[in-house]
């Protein structure tokens, strides 16, 4: 046991690049991981890692190694979800990252099903806007919306995201309806403090153009501005998991459908590993299924 810990203590150290960041990952101090790694070293009689206070550089002979302990790992990893497949029990610990406003309504109640159907498992969920550090934070699995920029992630597409813009029907009896995006410059437009455009399909049919918007009111909370086109206050361009059920009732009303831009993917998103842990895939594939079906969106779940 003590082998094992110490070569999982060098492999996370060296693949993280840091003893703090690889304590977060093994849920144990840096101090601790640091002992291991200097017990390894002993016990093999060689420097696998060279470590100032800024980094840990790896040595030839950690490289060497690094490459039959990930191996090993993962030979390891792979026995395990073959055993958790026979028995299809889901257990052990889910770290989740997730879109503040989209995980507060369509990732936490599915985790909470989850949950429920997988007693064996506990699951932490960090529902933030800002791209969570998958790797060094520790995370498993995040639900992320729209263009990925990061080629070193594997994603698994889970749904679409369209955006569209709404308006409350008084004020479009009152102000009229626009009929083609540069008539939003005669509106009062509801849009994120940081976002001075809205996408619309272009001219040419072929990707999208932005469209200046103005207004009296900027928020960056996108559920105050959902609140706002309610209210009747102007037109907001919001994603269809938010005011689906809006629309669907008469609450709100969609404008410019015809220039729509093409919709976003919604997509879970994991290190590269030979073998997902089962409860990370069956996590995913669970989404999948929520989202694809029929009216999903519409129901305001």
């Amino acid at each position: 046991m003590d082998q094992f810990k110490q070569i999982s203590a060098f492999v996370q150290a060296a693949t993280r690049g840091s003893l703090s960041a690889a304590a977060r990952a093994e849920g144990v101090t840096p101090a601790l991981i640091g002992r291991r790694l200097t017990a390894l070293e002993a016990r093999l009689g060689v420097l696998l890692l060279t470590r100032t206070t800024r980094k840990l550089t790896l040595t030839f002979e950690g490289q060497a190694f690094l490459e039959d302990c990930q191996r090993l790992l993962n030979d390891l990893a792979n026995a395990e979800a073959a055993v958790g497949l026979g028995s299809l029990k889901v257990r052990g610990h889910l770290r989740l990252s997730a879109p503040a406003g989209f995980g507060r309504r369509h990732v936490a109640p599915l985790v909470r099903d989850y949950l429920d159907a997988n007693p064996e498992l506990t699951v932490n969920l960090d529902l933030s806007d800002r791209i969570v550090d998958l790797v060094n934070e520790g995370i498993d699995c995040a639900v992320r919306i729209g263009e990925l920029t990061d080629s070193s992630l594997i994603s698994v597409r889970l749904g679409d995201m369209r955006r569209l813009v709404v308006a409350s029907p008084e004020y479009l009896a009152r102000h009229g309806v626009p009929q083609c995006p540069d008539d939003l410059a005669d509106h009062s437009c509801l849009s994120l403090g940081q976002q001075r455009g809205w996408s619309f399909r272009a001219a040419d049919g072929q990707g999208s153009q932005t469209i200046k918007v103005n207004g009296r009111f900027e928020c960056n909370d996108g559920a105050v501005l959902h609140d706002w086109a309610l209210a009747g206050r102007g037109l907001a361009w919001r994603s269809w998991w938010e005011v689906g059920a809006d629309v669907a009732s008469g609450r709100l009303v969609s404008v410019l459908d015809d220039y729509a831009a093409p919709p976003l993917g919604i997509h879970a998103v994991f290190p590269q590993r030979r073998q997902l842990p089962l409860r990370v895939r069956l996590f995913i594939e669970f989404l999948k299924n929520v989202y694809g079906q029929a009216g999903y969106w519409d129901r305001g779940c």
